[in-house]
C-alpha cells in the first residue's frame, strides 16, 4: 500500500517528471511576476534534461514529493562551493493544484532535516522579490534575507531576488 504523501529521492530516471512539473508549474506560479518570455527562457535553460543531468552531476540532490504514487513537487539542492557550510536550495516546487494543504512545508522540511544531518550549518536560497507568498512561506519556517541580489541571466533578463539564508 503506498503512503499519501512521502518525499523520496530522484535520480536521472525522474528528470524528465521534474522537468514536465516545472512547465506545468511556471507559468502559473510566475505569471504575474515574470514576463511569459522569462518563463519560457528560464524553463529552457534550467530544466533541460541535460541541465537537469549537470545539476546532478555537481551534486544537487532532487527529491520528489509524491502523493498516491504520483509526482506532485520536487526539490533541489546542494552544496556551495564558495561556502563549504551552507546548503542551497535551487528548486523547491509544488504542483499549484496542492497548495494550501501543507505539502510544501512537508518538503521544505525534509531538505531542512536532510541538510541539518549532512552537516550544514546554514540553508540558503533565492526567491524573486516579488514572489511574496514563497517568501512569507520561507519566513515561517526561519529563513531572513540576508541581501537583495539583480542576476543577469542572458536573454536581456535577470533575477532579481532576495537571497534568503537559515541557521540550522
Amino acid at each position: 500500500m503506498l503512503e499519501p504523501i512521502s518525499v523520496r529521492p530522484a535520480g536521472d530516471d525522474d528528470l524528465p517528471e521534474i522537468a514536465s512539473l516545472a512547465r506545468a508549474i511556471w507559468p502559473i506560479c510566475y505569471r504575474e511576476i515574470i514576463s511569459p518570455a522569462q518563463i519560457r527562457y528560464m524553463l529552457e535553460r534550467m530544466y533541460s534534461l541535460e541541465q537537469l543531468r549537470a545539476d546532478l552531476s555537481a551534486g544537487v540532490s532532487f527529491d520528489l514529493l509524491v502523493e498516491n504514487g504520483r509526482a506532485i513537487g520536487f526539490a533541489g539542492y546542494g552544496p556551495v562551493e564558495s561556502n563549504p557550510g551552507e546548503c542551497k536550495l535551487h528548486k523547491l516546487y509544488l504542483h499549484p493544484s496542492h497548495h494550501r494543504r501543507g505539502y510544501g512545508s512537508r518538503l521544505l522540511k525534509h531538505v531542512i532535516e536532510t541538510a541539518r544531518s549532512g552537516g550544514y550549518s546554514s540553508l540558503a536560497l533565492n526567491v524573486n522579490k516579488n514572489n511574496t507568498i514563497a517568501i512569507e512561506v520561507y519566513k515561517r519556517h526561519g529563513f531572513a534575507v540576508r541581501e537583495a541580489v539583480v542576476v543577469d541571466i542572458g536573454g536581456g533578463f535577470v533575477m532579481d531576488d532576495y537571497v534568503m539564508v537559515r541557521t540550522l
